[in-house]
């Protein structure tokens, strides 16, 4: 079947709202019009989106996955007629994602040295979904950190960083005598970690503020300690932890000249820079 994206964006909007005449309003659509729409579209389905009361609508389990489905979705479309609208006035663009900590700025006077007709934009990619926005379209290219999915990319290693334990500075292993020996993995064990399988936050800072009062320990690649440093936390290479690789990554579909030389001189430039 052909999923229609009027009747996608008609639902996301009820599941934003809960309400049908909250949502209709939004939409600038009569209420009758769009129950008619959740109906067609739940039809086309073969299942239910919603629970419907006389008082109040909620999401089913299909419902809810679908809501999530369609924010990917809406993204993806949003980029694919951004870069079909480029095209056609002539416009060439680059999206370049980099995370936290990393400098891609050698990169960009690369390419930009050799392609100065290409614009080129900056697009910081959050910690714990580095990979998404190169699926989504919202970014061309990546210059991110492992761990992340792979799966789709073209991805080449251009350097690694050692993982350096941030602690806020009244924390044990802080001062003096345990901080005049090597720290290693085995020291931190039962440690509260803050990190995106076991709390996540919403931006790096938000992170850094909760270690400095003392809700708990993170270990970072030293790019981002470097980025953040702060005289409330104490940062310490972890000697036996196992470096974080510096990957450049581009979408296994993504053809386009501009991105496949974007690739190769950030590939040089940034392996070289790494060293």
């Amino acid at each position: 079947m052909d999923l229609d994206l009027r009747k996608l964006r008609y639902f996301a909007a009820l599941a934003e709202h809960l309400h049908f005449g909250r949502a209709a309003e939004s939409l600038y659509i009569a209420q009758p019009v769009l129950s008619r729409q959740i109906r067609a579209l739940e039809r086309e389905l073969g299942c239910a989106l919603l629970e419907r009361t006389t008082r109040s609508v909620q999401l089913t389990p299909a419902g809810t996955q679908l809501y999530e489905e369609a924010r990917g979705l809406f993204t993806v479309a949003e980029s694919a007629v951004r870069r079909v609208r480029e095209v056609d006035r002539g416009v060439e663009r680059l999206v370049v994602g980099f995370a936290s900590g990393l400098r891609v700025s050698a990169a960009l006077r690369a390419f930009r040295a050799s392609h100065p007709e290409v614009e080129v934009e900056l697009f910081q990619l959050k910690w714990w979904e580095q990979e998404l926005p190169l699926r989504d379209g919202r970014a061309d290219i990546g210059y991110l950190r492992r761990p992340f999915d792979d799966t789709g990319l073209c991805t080449v290693t251009v350097g690694a960083e050692p993982k350096i334990a941030c602690l806020p500075s009244t924390h044990r292993l802080a001062a003096a005598p345990a901080a005049d020996r090597p720290l290693l993995e085995v020291d931190l064990a039962g440690e509260p970690v803050i990190g995106a399988q076991v709390r996540r936050t919403a931006s790096i800072e938000e992170k850094f503020e909760l270690i400095a009062s003392g809700h708990g320990i993170a270990v970072v690649p030293r790019g981002v300690a470097q980025a953040y440093s702060r005289p409330d936390l104490v940062y310490r290479q972890v000697m036996d932890a196992e470096p974080a690789d510096i990957c450049i990554a581009v979408p296994e579909h993504r053809r386009e000249r501009r991105v496949r030389e974007f690739a190769q001189v950030a590939a040089a430039t940034l392996r070289q820079a790494s060293a």
